[in-house]
């Protein structure tokens, strides 16, 4: 189960909003070997003159930045999943976003299986009890 979170520099944009989160989906499933049916995503939007980098905003430098963060279960990739989808992703933002700061980030958060789950159960008791 994918926890993804995402923050956009910029004003909310509804169509950019479906294609990020239909595109992301798809590439977290592929890269991560997720399942879709339990990919979850937010999208939050921060206006550019209130995102900063080296103490100027995006709006002063004319850039776009993203941040994402997505949790997984740990020992559930490798370490060369990660960097692809590292790669993947950045590039993704970077198409749909245009103009992207270098500094926008991923985080793939590995997240210990007895302090990680939804719906009330943690992840290793859904591995005890499969």
């Amino acid at each position: 189960m994918p926890g993804i979170n995402v923050v956009i520099s910029g004003q909310p944009d509804s169509a950019l909003t479906h294609r990020l989160v239909e595109q992301l989906t798809q590439l977290t499933c592929q890269v991560l070997k997720k399942e879709r049916s339990r990919t979850r995503v937010i999208v939050q939007y921060v206006p550019a003159d209130q995102w900063f980098v080296a103490d100027h905003s995006l709006a002063e430098d004319g850039r776009k930045s993203f941040q994402l963060d997505v949790t997984i279960t740990d020992e559930t990739n490798t370490r060369s999943e990660k960097a692809d989808y590292h790669k993947a992703a950045y590039a993704l933002f970077a198409e749909l976003l245009g103009n992207v700061h270098p500094h926008s980030s991923i985080h793939v958060v590995d997240c210990q299986p007895t302090s990680y789950g939804y719906g009330g159960a943690t992840q290793e008791w859904r591995y005890q009890h499969a």
